[in-house]
């Protein structure tokens, strides 16, 4: 193929560039974070983990989204809990959100 004939896009395989996933519950979010660490992935912060292939990937519940665009102290106590999370403890926030 000619140089002028190349594709237009380019995979950016850092963390510049990622997929997300929304999750229903902790049974989906763990589902989606054990199938993606398998086999040579690894785990980051917040919710944050790349493939064997070092893309990156965010598995985010639904209920954190919530809570961080509900705003004022509850999106403050969901936002500090999963501070210090790998993946996403959907309980945890859930309790921190009541506070």
């Amino acid at each position: 193929m000619p140089p002028n004939c190349l594709p237009t896009y380019v995979l950016i395989n850092n963390e510049s560039f990622s997929f997300q996933i929304a999750t229903d519950d902790q049974a989906e979010t763990d589902r989606y974070w054990n199938a993606i660490v398998a086999d040579g992935g690894q785990e980051s912060e917040c919710g944050w983990c790349k493939d064997k292939w070092g893309v990156s990937w965010q598995i985010t519940p639904r209920v954190l989204t919530e809570a961080l665009a509900a705003g004022g102290d509850e999106a403050k106590r969901a936002f500090d809990a999963m501070m210090g999370m790998k993946k996403i403890d959907i309980a945890a926030i859930t309790a921190a959100r009541r506070g």
